[in-house]
């Protein structure tokens, strides 16, 4: 990648595959954080990982579960169980259409306006967000996952 900080919405409809879209540009880079809204999918993704990738260099964090190795690149995390200021080459946030939930929206809007990767951030969502991403990120772009 170049010196550039590409932020990038992703956005599209349930199982068109943002989350793996996430996991190849993760990987592609020397370190970096997704953060998903779920624990069990992040133990799916976490395991997904380390069996690309071997268990020493990737991390699980979330509220009821924490694997970190001392040499850990990647990190697998529930949202509101991301690190902060890590300053990870990629950074992806899950489901980024949570911002309108009443009870977990704020964690979302916080990663949305202050999480970055330090040269890629991915926001994975509903088409629904569009606008809001817009309006919130300067210079986002936005690619479109069909079904």
């Amino acid at each position: 990648m170049s010196g550039e900080k590409r932020v990038v919405a992703v956005l599209g409809p349930t199982n068109t595959g943002k989350t793996h879209y996430a996991i190849e540009r993760m990987l592609g880079h020397r370190t970096g954080v997704i953060g998903l809204p779920l624990r069990l999918l992040a133990r799916e993704v976490y395991d997904k990982i380390v069996a690309l990738r071997g268990p020493s260099v990737v991390a699980l964090v979330t509220g009821e579960e924490r694997i970190t190795p001392p040499r850990a690149k990647y990190w697998v995390c529930t949202v509101e169980a991301m690190p902060e200021g890590m300053g990870c080459d990629f950074l992806a946030v899950d489901e980024i259409q949570l911002c309108a939930d009443p009870e977990r929206g704020h964690v979302f809007t916080d990663r949305l306006l202050n999480a970055r990767g330090l040269h890629e951030t991915l926001f994975l969502g509903a088409e629904t967000m569009r606008g809001a991403i817009a309006a919130l990120v300067p210079g986002v772009q936005f690619m479109h996952r069909a079904r």
